[in-house]
């Protein structure tokens, strides 16, 4: 089966992404901490979930995925939510300040103190991955 990476960034990127992988539970019955309920596993013979989802030694299952935004809100948003039991805290990524709308102090300030977290993060995600189909990325 293919894997995906999806990397969601700035705020609506957050947001869309957040509800993306709420309709990704519902669609294959992962619960929102990450459990697969065992109707479901048993003889169900049905892996496409396994494109968006990697599951751990423990039977969670955690999504492909990497959640980024200078401002802290839109993502703590995720942490405190129901789904916040689903996702990994280093794949929640943020800043301490956001860029007011000024997308050169995003991008040469307050976006360069972030960029290495973001990219080791990203970097460490495809050896789980042995094959590799795609990298969606929602920005804002």
């Amino acid at each position: 089966m293919r894997e995906c990476i999806s990397v969601h960034v700035g705020q609506a990127g957050v947001q869309m992404g957040n509800a993306c992988w709420e309709l990704y539970c519902l669609e294959h019955g992962i619960q929102p901490d990450g459990q697969m309920p065992s109707d479901k596993t048993i003889g169900g013979g049905d892996d496409s979930f396994t494109t968006f989802f990697c599951e751990t030694g423990a039977g969670k299952h955690v999504p492909r995925a990497v959640f980024v935004d200078l401002e802290p809100t839109v993502i703590d948003e995720i942490r405190n939510g129901p789904y916040r039991q689903l996702f990994h805290p280093e794949q929640l990524i943020t800043g301490k300040e956001d860029a007011a709308n000024n997308y050169a102090r995003g991008h040469y300030t307050i976006g360069k103190e972030i960029i290495d977290p973001v990219l080791d993060r990203i970097r460490k995600l495809p050896p789980r991955c042995p094959q590799l189909w795609s990298s969606p990325t929602t920005p804002s």
